[in-house]
């Protein structure tokens, strides 16, 4: 019988373009993708058409929650990957690992895999905890996800993203006949490939602060905040190592590969001040001819509208290099600026100086 994967998220950026990678690596899998309504599900019918993509199947819930739903697909599949709003969806998480806990004829040489996203913005705790804002990383905030494992086995409970962290890791104990994954990317750029949604949120979400304001922000007091970054194909990439060692018994019933200890982070090396980030943003408007001059400007938190600006989270992805040979070929970060800035000025409707 064909491999069955559960898919979520497909009509997000990240869940969009992991299923574009994925059906075309292997559209011998039997594909389930979970919707949150008919309206979605017809955006995706339209990319991917019942007539040429007979192995896909999409599913809402009609008289049924959403949950119900996902609890009902996570109990009779073989691989889980769920992206919609995943890293902070507490109940969607409760719902699969309740599927996981019910499915029959399941054991740990025929296990279910579960690959979770989430983010680095877990690793933002201990600035918000010590009111750190604005402040430049210390040595301790950076996570290998080798080295320091223990530690972020056991992040504190305030941690962003933590309490659905703790239910993917949890299944764990509660039954041999799950392996699990979660991976959390850092700041994601590039234009996805998926059905609906193709663009991040981040740095949009910069540019667009600066076409409605007229300056770069950066977070006081000393705007120097860093975080890693990754190109969108370099993620969805690494999902796909993770699906085919999922197939691959020799990889799935490697714990260093999925199980409590598969913590992946996904980075390029080339991390970034996010004051950097801004002013280069605008500059790139100033060049478009959105904006007469490049104005930067220290601002609070709660001006900012990406709040991630204020806090570090810096990582280095040692496990997917070390145990599934990843590794990153999208472009850089700051060539895509001027696209970025381009696209929301469109949707902004900004006209030019």
């Amino acid at each position: 019988m064909p491999t069955k994967l559960l898919l979520t998220g497909v009509t997000g950026y990240i869940g969009g373009d992991i299923f574009s990678v994925l059906i075309e690596a292997h559209p011998e899998l039997e594909y389930t993708l979970i919707v949150r309504n008919e309206e979605r599900a017809n955006l995706v019918r339209e990319k991917y058409p019942a007539d040429t993509n007979p192995n896909v199947t999409i599913k809402y819930g009609t008289t049924a929650p959403y949950t119900t739903v996902l609890e009902d697909e996570a109990s009779k599949t073989d691989i889980i990957v769920h992206t919609a709003e995943s890293a902070d969806d507490v109940p969607s998480a409760k719902a699969i690992a309740a599927g996981i806990l019910r499915a029959k004829d399941r054991s740990p040489t025929n296990p279910i895999v579960w690959i979770h996203l989430c983010g680095t913005g877990i690793l933002q705790w201990y600035d918000q905890v010590h009111r750190r804002i604005g402040q430049p990383p210390l040595p301790h905030e950076t996570y290998d996800d080798i080295a320091s494992l223990p530690r972020l086995l056991t992040l504190p409970d305030e941690a962003l993203h933590r309490d659905v962290d703790k239910i993917v890791l949890g299944v764990n104990h509660l039954t041999q006949n799950v392996k699990t994954a979660i991976v959390a990317p850092p700041t994601i750029y590039g234009v996805g490939r998926g059905p609906v949604n193709t663009i991040s949120q981040q740095l949009p979400g910069i540019a667009r602060f600066i076409l409605e304001h007229g300056y770069a922000p950066a977070v006081a007091p000393t705007g120097l905040t860093e975080w890693d970054n990754v190109h969108i194909s370099d993620v969805s990439s690494l999902f796909l190592a993770l699906v085919e060692a999922a197939v691959n018994p020799n990889q799935r019933d490697n714990p260093e590969i999925f199980g409590l200890a598969a913590y992946y982070f996904c980075e390029n090396g080339k991390p970034h001040a996010w004051a950097d980030v801004s002013a280069k943003l605008a500059q790139e408007a100033v060049e478009l001819g959105y904006l007469k001059e490049v104005v930067t400007k220290l601002v609070g938190i709660d001006e900012a509208t990406v709040k991630s600006m204020g806090s570090n989270s810096r990582s280095v992805a040692s496990r997917a290099r070390k145990y599934l040979a990843w590794e990153t070929k999208g472009p850089a970060l700051e060539p895509e600026l001027a696209g970025v800035m381009e696209t929301e000025a469109k949707r902004l409707a900004v006209k030019k100086l």
